[in-house]
């Protein structure tokens, strides 16, 4: 096996949710508490009529999220904690995506977060026999698109206007205006000059 694509596996691998290796060291006493009460209200949000985008918006700000205006998150999406979620104006937050904010995740403006898409702000330090969790941010800067069954690791910054193409792996960080795809994503090419966003509603 090439040495590139066993880096990449073996980043894949560091970064899945290990919940048998979790330690209730890597929480504090009030984050415990707050994910045993998210959970319970899981179904109020997940279980929520299609178009009722404001009442899981409410259900988030309640928890600690930072919600703008005009943002349309959909009921099966999962949110891992509502407190450490910052989420700009007209953003667009698909069918299945999966937004694991251990670490902060910072969605800013006119972005759009396809179906099944996996923002991962969190991993494992593996050696450590504890595995103790590591928590890195994760930045998506204004109307970007990070298309569906996209996987954006630890520590990333999307940046303005960038496109992230459909089941494209990024673990670096992807500059204004480009357009990435591939497992390792790479320059594909650079974005036109045009205000486009939201496209979600026909993909």
């Amino acid at each position: 096996m090439p040495p590139k694509c066993l880096s990449v596996r073996l980043l894949i691998r560091m970064t899945v949710e290990t919940d048998s290796r979790r330690s209730s060291a890597d929480y504090t006493r009030a984050e415990q508490i707050g994910r045993v009460l998210w959970n319970a209200l899981q179904p109020l949000f997940a279980y929520s009529p299609r178009l009722m985008y404001a009442w899981r918006n409410f259900l988030l700000r309640l928890f600690g999220a930072e919600i703008g205006s005009k943002v349309q998150i959909y009921p099966s999406v999962r949110i891992f904690t509502p407190w450490t979620l910052a989420v700009g104006a007209g953003v667009t937050i698909g069918d299945n995506a999966r937004i694991y904010n251990v670490g902060r995740i910072v969605i800013n403006d006119d972005v759009t977060i396809s179906q099944n898409a996996h923002l991962c702000a969190g991993t494992h330090d593996y050696q450590r026999s504890d595995m103790r969790l590591v928590r890195t941010p994760i930045v998506v800067q204004s109307n970007s698109w990070i298309c569906c069954d996209a996987f954006v690791g630890p520590g990333v910054t999307i940046g303005k206007n960038a496109i992230v193409g459909a089941r494209s792996v990024v673990f670096k960080d992807v500059g204004e205006g480009l357009i990435v795809g591939g497992n390792p994503a790479k320059f594909i090419r650079y974005r036109a000059e045009k205000n486009c966003h939201n496209h979600l509603k026909s993909a």
